[in-house]
């Protein structure tokens, strides 16, 4: 069946939906990666090893992304998208209640498992959503302004929370203070639901296959494995190094450098933000770029960049001071976001409509295995291997450089067997 060939609104009148939800997304991560930032007092309160706060903050997001994302994809494929983007921002608010009242590990690791369920899954309906909103030579900056969100959540993860965590000081409401930012933040985080009931479901854009059957989407996905196997493979490593770098670099800032979050809070925040900023103008650009070079697998040559720009930053954690530091892991994270938008818009261009949402679906479920569940625990794994928690920073190290490196020879393989040409 024909591609639908509904009116194509400019980016400037759907400015507002594109807004709406990347404060979605900045909500959400800002939600996912609160926790990191305060972990090493939530360490010292509940008598957490390294190992366990691996579980936490890796497992905690895999195990329902694993049981979740293909679900949630497909019913982006066929519900409505934005009454399932609120469900699953309701779910991310209450995740960040239960936080701060988690009496234990086992209540914390639940607690999390809410909010990573909530924040990736709305990510795979904001990425359907904004590429309806627009036409397929304009989605790169449409990505971009949702990749901004997910961007701005990250640093508030940091620089909000950590602010927060040191103003409170001894506590408040008669809980410590890394409780009590989390009572907080879910006050706020309640407070964004509130744009989101604006939204409006838009029209579907290029469907080959009306209503088709879910055997149908996984043959088209199927014949397509030569391209979204190494794809999904590059893309997985470039997670695993970002997300083992995020939610270690706080812990590896107190341990080895001496710093409180009050002391790293602001210029981390800033940091994420500045780099992820630049990263999904640089990502936005290079993909839309790609497209209009009409080579094959053009869309992903600014990601093959990235990724080999990034595999050398992963050594920020042994950098020999704050500064180098600093500047290393921004260059991290700085391509990490590149790549993570240039992926996005690839699917959104290479894949038909009616199934991008299991396809996104898919990578979100396989990067959350790995990128969450695995990765973390690596670092922790390594460092045990290397003679204790005294060695996480070179652990960290390892893994973010030999991940970089995979990714690297992945994209290459994706660019060459990416399909010759866009979805129509």
């Amino acid at each position: 069946m024909a591609s639908i060939a509904a009116p194509v609104p400019s980016l400037g009148r759907v400015a507002w939906p594109l807004g709406v939800l990347a404060l979605g997304m900045a909500a959400g991560f800002a939600a996912m990666g609160s926790f990191g930032t305060v972990q090493e007092s939530a360490k010292a309160e509940l008598l957490l090893s390294d190992r366990t706060l691996g579980l936490v903050q890796g497992v905690a997001a895999a195990v329902p992304l694993a049981l979740f994302s293909v679900p949630v994809g497909i019913m982006v494929d066929r519900w409505n998208r934005v009454r399932l983007f609120l469900a699953l921002a309701m779910l991310w608010t209450l995740g960040t209640l239960l936080t701060a009242y988690a009496p234990d590990a086992a209540s914390l690791f639940v607690a999390r498992m809410m909010t990573g369920t909530g924040a990736t899954g709305a990510l795979t309906a904001a990425l359907s959503l904004a590429a309806d909103l627009c036409q397929p030579a304009q989605r790169g900056r449409a990505m971009l302004v949702v990749t901004l969100g997910k961007t701005l959540g990250m640093a508030a993860g940091f620089g909000l929370v950590g602010t927060m965590f040191g103003g409170l000081g001894d506590g408040i409401f008669g809980l410590p203070a890394w409780r009590g930012v989390h009572v907080a933040l879910a006050a706020i985080l309640a407070l964004c639901l509130l744009p989101l009931l604006t939204l409006r479901e838009p029209a579907r854009r290029e469907v080959a296959t009306q209503n088709a059957l879910l055997g149908i989407v996984a043959r088209e996905l199927w014949t397509r494995r030569g391209f979204l196997a190494p794809l999904f493979l590059g893309q997985v490593s470039v997670v695993m190094a970002d997300n083992s770098a995020l939610i270690w670099a706080a812990p590896v800032l107190g341990r080895h450098y001496g710093l409180g979050p009050d002391q790293f809070a602001g210029w981390m925040g800033a940091l994420i933000f500045g780099t992820g900023l630049g990263g999904a103008i640089l990502g936005g650009l290079a993909a839309d770029w790609g497209q209009r070079s009409g080579r094959r697998g053009g869309v992903l040559r600014g990601a093959l960049i990235a990724a080999a720009i990034g595999a050398p930053a992963a050594l920020f954690p042994v950098a020999g001071s704050v500064p180098l530091f600093a500047v290393a892991m921004g260059v991290l994270v700085l391509c990490g976001t590149v790549t993570g938008l240039i992926t996005s818009v690839a699917l959104t261009v290479l894949i038909p409509n009616e199934a991008r949402g299991l396809c996104i679906g898919l990578f979100i479920a396989v990067a959350g295995v790995i990128g969450f569940g695995i990765a973390p625990s690596m670092v922790a794994w390594v460092s045990g291997m290397m003679g204790g928690e005294g060695h996480l920073a070179p652990a960290l190290a390892i893994v973010g450089v030999v991940t970089g490196v995979i990714a690297v020879v992945a994209f290459a393989l994706a660019i060459r067997n990416a399909p010759a040409a866009p979805v129509r």
